[in-house]
């Protein structure tokens, strides 16, 4: 494989791609004996892993620079071109379930492979094609909405995450000031954000009905690959959350206001955990990236194989710039199997964060496509791929020496809080979606009141310092996942669950690495139950799990602060 910037793009050609995978769907449905159907199966996918390559590249290269009109044409392509390819997908999957020799392909791939297979049929209608292309496509006009807003803060042009990076100053004053920056930001932008969630709510919605089901709940739930739990699970999973999550969380906002000597924590002190300064790592980018290949190196040889693959074919994109996509993921160039990590850096401990969260995600995707036998088995549904990722920033821990010197301590302390405290954030996200759809009909004003009542359940301490945008409610648009990736982020929740549990493994002599390389390597070949238990780690969703997690992380919340402080302050 080349250097990611000399890879070439060619848009596919679809009709050929069309005509290849009919053929093999073809060749599935008459095969003499298994060996052939099999050679058919893996055919198929030979058949698309170019064209699903280019796609991703084009991706990639466009969340770069959202202002690149090639590359913004290139998704307007694919936001077009991959639903009207259902009805070919559809006729394969009918060949693989309906397939006389299920019994060897189960033997071969799992009876998991199966499953999916039968719920993407009933997904599969030419009803659906047209809506989800405008929803492709309403998804791209957020994106691009969200990457072109922008301001003049301290002599520099920040945008979104530029301005978070200044709500971590030891100023209180400059705090205040980003916060109020980034807020009218938000207001100045939520008409056209309010019109762009009504009309994906609608869309998808519709899409629900189409397909028969009785409320895009019910919809969302099995397109998401939960065969396991129902969205009843997940609001008790929340409300456990709420007992046993949220009165701890309170108490490190109380601790945290007392130690910045603040009566009343607001927003924007919610992200300075320390008077002086959080702890904020040492380096460029490129420093930083090395330094993660001697962490990697050191961990184990598996990682250290892998990171050494992303930095020869310099598989990131780490530095903020303008036009850039927000936030940071991970995703994959199948046909080499490369996973990539895009991020948008800003000088502060989340750089860190990256480069062990998002690692995580393209480690396993490393791993696990040199060990499964097809791509389609390399990732899980995404509270088990989030287990990757929030589980590596533990294992990471022995060694932020390297990034941080002697505040080493400082960052593993304050990092474990902020995964704690995070969690009623993401339970409050996930209900705000529910209540959104199952009130279909209801506008902004219900979705800030809909935020305002959430918070209050599972945010308590939150404080917004009498800015009325958001003290309305505005707070739920600032996150993307709700419009790009929806009901997605309660699965973080889910997967800090199996992080901690691999982690208390870990802090109490167990052998964690391996469970980890286990749940690594199985991909996506099992269900979410049994890929836990395989793994070793307690189901989530049960109210003990998460009483036992809290309790947990508090013991080693104190043991990491009189570690980091013998005398029990801060100093």
């Amino acid at each position: 494989m080349k250097k990611f910037s000399e890879l070439e793009y060619k848009r596919p050609d679809i009709a050929a791609v069309k005509r290849a995978a009919r053929a093999c769907a073809a060749r599935l449905k008459h095969a003499a004996d298994f060996t052939e159907a099999d050679a058919a199966l893996t055919g198929w996918f030979d058949a698309v892993m170019p064209a699903a390559t280019m796609y991703q590249l084009a991706y990639i290269r466009n969340t770069m620079n959202m202002k690149d009109p090639f590359y913004e044409k290139e998704i307007k392509f694919y936001n077009r071109a991959i639903p009207l390819l259902s009805p070919l997908l559809k006729k394969s999957l009918t060949a693989f379930v309906k397939s006389p020799y299920r019994a060897q392909f189960e033997e071969k791939y799992g009876a998991h492979l199966f499953h999916t297979a039968e719920t993407y049929l009933r997904m599969l209608r030419t009803a659906i094609i047209l809506p989800t292309i405008k929803e492709n496509n309403l998804t791209s006009q957020y994106s691009k909405t969200a990457a072109a807003c922008s301001v003049r803060f301290m002599g520099e042009k920040c945008n979104f995450y530029g301005l978070l990076r200044h709500m971590q100053s030891p100023d209180r004053a400059e705090r205040k000031a980003a916060f109020e920056a980034w807020a009218k930001l938000y207001e100045e932008v939520s008409p056209k954000l309010e019109a762009q969630y009504g009309r994906l709510v609608k869309l998808r919605c519709g899409i629900a009905e189409k397909l028969g089901y009785q409320s895009y709940i019910d919809y969302i739930y099995p397109a998401r690959g939960r065969y396991d739990y129902t969205a009843k699970d997940v609001a008790a999973f929340r409300e456990a959350v709420r007992e046993y999550i949220t009165p701890l969380c309170d108490r490190l906002y109380k601790e945290q206001a007392a130690r910045l000597g603040v009566d009343t924590l607001r927003w924007y002190d919610e992200a300075l955990v320390f008077p002086e300064g959080n702890a904020s790592p040492v380096g460029t980018p490129a420093q930083l990236v090395e330094k993660a290949r001697e962490m990697y190196t050191a961990l184990s040889p598996e990682t250290g194989e892998f990171f050494d693959y992303m930095t020869e074919h310099e598989l990131f994109d780490l530095v903020t710039r303008e036009n850039k996509h927000l936030g940071g993921y991970c995703t994959v160039l199948p046909e080499y199997k490369a996973p990539f990590i895009f991020s948008n850096f800003n000088g502060t401990s989340a750089d860190v964060d990256v480069l062990t969260h998002e690692a995580g995600h393209a480690f396993q995707a490393y791993y696990a496509g040199r060990r499964q036998p097809l791509y389609v088995l390399t990732g899980s549904t995404s509270e088990i791929n989030e287990i990757h990722s929030m589980a590596m920033e533990h294992f990471a821990y022995p060694y932020m020496e390297l990034f941080f010197g002697d505040k080493a301590d400082r960052y593993r302390w304050a990092h474990l809080c902020g995964a704690v405290k995070t969690i009623p954030y993401l339970a409050a996200v996930d209900e705000f979606q529910h209540r959104v759809f199952e009130n279909p009909a209801s506008g902004p004003a219900d979705w800030r009141r809909y935020w305002k009542e959430t918070e209050r359940k599972y945010m308590p301490w939150r404080s917004y310092d009498g800015n009325a945008f958001l003290e309305s409610g505005g707070f739920w648009m600032q996150k993307q996942h709700i419009f790009l990736y929806p009901f997605y982020y309660i699965d973080y929740a889910l997967a800090q669950m199996g992080a901690f549990a691999l982690y208390k493994k870990q802090t109490e002599g167990g052998d964690a690495w391996g469970n980890y390389l286990t749940l690594c390597g199985m991909g996506g070949r099992y269900g979410y139950f049994e890929t836990l238990e395989r793994a070793g780690i307690p189901l989530p969703l049960k109210a003990e799990t998460v009483r036992d997690t809290a309790a947990f992380a508090e013991r080693r919340i104190e043991a990491l602060k009189a570690e980091m402080c013998p005398e029990r302050r801060f100093i």
